[in-house]
């Protein structure tokens, strides 16, 4: 038998889901190109991460947007 919580991306605790869709924003063009998933327990502060921007055609820093 298989437990839905573990094959499932909406991990929901207590009624509330734990992920949430976040924007990833380039930190120099300025432009939103990547939307991904991230838990609100483990990381409640604004994460970077150092993605490729097709529009900078190189590797920055993205920054999480509303």
């Amino acid at each position: 038998m298989e437990c839905p919580q573990l094959c499932s991306l909406d991990c929901v605790v207590g009624g509330v889901n734990m992920r949430v869709k976040i924007t990833m924003a380039c930190g120099e063009c300025k432009r939103r190109n990547y939307i991904t998933t991230k838990n609100k327990r483990t990381n409640p502060d604004r994460i970077e991460l150092n993605k490729y921007c097709p529009f900078c055609k190189k590797h920055t820093a993205h920054k999480e947007t509303k």
